[in-house]
């Protein structure tokens, strides 16, 4: 039986990886005392070592430097060992070094395949080919000694015995990337090489005195660090310093609205954190798509129709989403942005019908149609959102504390936002509530004057601006394949024609994304996070790639007849605005986007797209 890692004790953080022809052994490297590990090259079982094994002419060994191990996934006949190959530091957190994966791989236990059936070997390597995707993965972070899953408030209530526990047990589990993936490790009782791994981004913009120190991490969590003469953090988590919530982890529109259980699609925490002469202050927001059963089936058109499923049961899975949301973050108040008319307005009513269940002193809902008042270009206009909630905002606070750690103030509660897509209303809304509640967390501090903004500090205004948008795209990325729209507002304060001229295209890749890459992609995402568990002894169909070659022709006919169409409407809108502020004003007045949606719609129609 493998002996257990003592509480307590560090990973290892440095390993070499022997590659036997029968085995793989990972070996620490670190200067810590420890045993190495051995994984079967053919069933994938694993059993801890004193020491190598001795190489001959026959047994000769590949030798490479490994970073962690991720987990192992098993699928029909053979096992797959999933290990960190390459790291970047990306800085710190709480003072332990944060790291970015920037390169995984995958090492088959796949030897039991000679003996299987063909039919098992087919099946295997289709399911085998879905792991590239885990290698592809975007934006996936670890620290050896820092809990990167948990809110500064979080960390900060976590009790003493807790602490003692290994990383991946006070790990919060939404938050794990490799939450299934550890299982087998976990079973064995290898805490020294269980490293929890979160999805997210950590990027860093440095200045010179008057110097504001940036640092962006997403994954379901986001990082931001300033450093004026103060230190500024943004972390978000969910899907993950971004945090993605894994239960219902995936893409665009293969994972809308919510599951049975509540668990939403792309649902992700932000955190803002200020520390300055001792004090620590941090503020929590969460996005989300709407809380009950709603699906777009793709179907080659550009917006597919919403289907809300199951209607009857909405209250009910709209109720354990918001129960789950109170239990973790107090009172909330859940701020929809979408459409209150076609296929987004009936959306809408159905989330609001459903608040009505819930709605009490605690909990608040309330609609703001960002497109009818905002329009596309009069942003500013989300003041009038920040009137109607400036009240709970200011209730449920922020977690502030004095130089001793002590807590001074605590968030008492969260504002929950959305859009469809939970991204690019919802990135410009959050960067407006952040940058409020920042204002007010440095005036607390003493930073700013009772009357100083953001704004009054140009190079500061101009990278809180830039780190929002980064923290957007870095999201959009991950659920949609591309960057966030409407980033052009974030990063300049206004909206202008290369960052309209660049939403078209965005959106272009976004319809190709959704309906040619991303169901094998979310096949993918299923598999990793076993929610589609692989076993012999069930009847399944592995997934298979029919006409080939004609959907390949179909997608590039598709993909040009739309490129040629945005173009055509960019170019006809341009002749029509003879200046900058004529053509955004023709651009809210019209709305061309929408135009070229519709138009868009028309070509696949003429294409014969399918459904």
């Amino acid at each position: 039986m493998m002996e257990r890692a003592e509480s307590g004790q560090k990973l290892y953080t440095r390993m070499r990886l022997w590659e036997f022809p029968d085995q793989y052994v990972i070996e620490p490297t670190d200067g810590s005392c420890g045993s190495s590990l051995s994984i079967n090259r053919t069933d994938g079982s694993m059993n801890l070592i004193d020491g190598v094994p001795e190489c001959n002419s026959v047994r000769v060994p590949k030798i490479r430097t490994v970073f962690g191990v991720v987990g192992l996934l098993k699928l029909v006949a053979g096992s797959y060992l999933i290990l960190i190959t390459d790291r970047e530091c990306v800085g710190s957190y709480l003072g332990h070094p944060m790291f970015k994966v920037t390169q995984l791989k995958i090492f088959p236990c796949d030897h039991s395949l000679k003996d299987s059936p063909a039919e098992q070997k087919k099946m295997e390597s289709e399911f085998a080919s879905l792991l590239s995707v885990a290698e592809k993965t975007h934006g996936l972070y670890f620290s050896y000694e820092a809990n990167l899953t948990l809110s500064a408030q979080r960390l900060h209530d976590l009790g003493d015995e807790s602490k003692l526990l290994p990383l991946w047990r006070q790990a919060e589990p939404r938050f794990l990337w490799n939450n299934y993936m550890m299982e087998v490790l976990i079973d064995n009782k290898l805490d020294r090489y269980l490293l929890p791994v979160i999805q997210g981004s950590i990027l860093k913009l440095l200045f010179d005195q008057e110097q504001l120190y940036f640092s962006i991490a997403w994954s379901q969590y986001n990082f931001y660090c300033i450093s004026f003469p103060f230190e500024f953090i943004l972390k978000c988590g969910g899907f993950v310093l971004v945090y993605q919530c894994v239960p219902f982890q995936g893409t665009r529109l293969w994972r809308r609205g919510a599951d049975p259980d509540g668990y939403v699609a792309n649902f992700v925490e932000s955190e803002q954190i200020v520390q300055m002469n001792g004090f620590s202050a941090s503020f929590v927001q969460v996005r989300g798509s709407m809380p009950f059963l709603w699906e777009q089936i793709v179907d080659l058109t550009y917006k597919p129709k919403f289907e809300i499923v199951r209607p009857d049961e909405a209250p009910r899975v709209l109720e354990r989403h918001i129960l789950d949301l109170r239990k973790k973050y107090g009172s909330v108040l859940a701020v929809d942005l979408v459409n209150k008319h076609g296929g987004e307005g009936r959306l809408s009513e159905k989330f609001a019908s459903s608040m009505q269940h819930v709605v009490s002193d605690d909990v608040r809902y309330l609609h703001f149609d960002f497109h009818h008042i905002c329009g596309h270009v009069h942003f500013e206009r989300l003041s009038i959102l920040y009137e109607q909630i400036v009240d709970f905002l200011e209730k449920s606070g922020y977690l502030l504390l004095n130089e001793k750690g002590e807590k001074m103030k605590e968030q008492t509660g969260v504002v929950r936002t959305n859009c469809i897509d939970c991204l690019d209303r919802t990135n410009v809304t959050q960067s407006m509530i952040g940058r409020r509640m920042l204002e007010i967390q440095l005036r607390r501090i003493g930073i700013f004057g009772a009357e100083e903004t953001i704004s009054s500090h140009a190079n500061f205004d101009d990278n809180f601006k830039i780190l929002w948008a980064n923290h957007g795209d870095d999201i959009s990325i991950q659920y949609s394949g591309t960057p966030a729209l409407k980033g052009d507002f974030v990063r300049c304060g206004q909206r202008t024609v290369q960052g309209i001229a660049k939403d078209g295209w965005n959106a272009l890749a976004r319809y190709y994304f959704n309906n040619f890459s991303d169901g094998t992609k979310q096949d993918a995402i299923d598999l990793l996070q076993g929610h589609y568990i692989v076993s012999v002894s069930r009847d399944m169909t592995p997934p298979s790639q029919t006409g080939g070659g004609l959907e390949s022709i179909a997608s590039f006919r598709v993909v040009f007849s739309l490129a040629v169409a945005c173009f055509f409407f960019a170019l006809m809108s341009l002749r029509q605005g003879k200046q900058h502020s004529c053509y955004v004003e023709k651009m809210e007045g019209s709305g061309i986007l929408d135009h070229v949606c519709d138009a868009l719609n028309m070509v696949l129609l003429r294409l014969g797209g399918r459904g």
